[in-house]
């Protein structure tokens, strides 16, 4: 990895190692980079993980295994942009899979407790359209979806 750019850090509770190899196998262009493990000396059980370091989808991320003292919530969230339906119920699937849960207008949470957007890339055009009629028609769809129906959004912005 480099020192340039971003890097998001996610912090688990023993569960790093674990998580990090989850997201590999979730997303492609992704890959399990450098595991940081504890020193015989060191505040943590001595070869237990400190920080395990992935890509998932070209980001970059450490997994931190900082205890049980904090916790995913809703106020960040990934967005994975989709192309189709079939994008969009693979990734729901595995992502809600093994203990995640669905939510409303395609948020959901995954077993560890991260908040995912999985989003028909093209609403995001949809709900912007300078037509207001169309953007609420949308929007109103959307709202009243858990995993978003590509389709469905579609026929509510045309007024089908």
């Amino acid at each position: 990895m480099t020192t340039d750019g971003f890097l998001t850090c996610l912090w688990f509770d023993g569960r790093a190692e674990e998580a990090a190899h989850y997201y590999v196998s979730v997303f492609e262009n992704s890959a399990v980079g450098r595991v940081v493990r504890w020193p015989e000396d060191g505040p943590g059980p001595a070869g237990s993980v400190l920080t395990v370091e992935f890509t998932a989808n070209g980001h970059r991320f450490l997994a931190l295994d900082g205890g049980p003292q904090f916790t995913f919530n809703e106020a960040v969230s990934f967005q994975i942009l989709c192309a189709d339906q079939q994008e969009i119920d693979s990734y729901w699937t595995k992502l809600t899979g093994d203990g995640g849960e669905g939510g409303s207008c395609g948020w959901l949470k995954d077993k560890y407790g991260l908040s995912w957007q999985v989003v028909y890339a093209p609403l995001l055009r949809m709900i912007a359209d300078p037509d207001a009629r169309k953007a609420a028609r949308a929007t109103r769809a959307m709202m009243g979806m858990g995993k978003l129906d590509a389709a469905e959004l579609e026929e509510a912005y045309a007024g089908e």
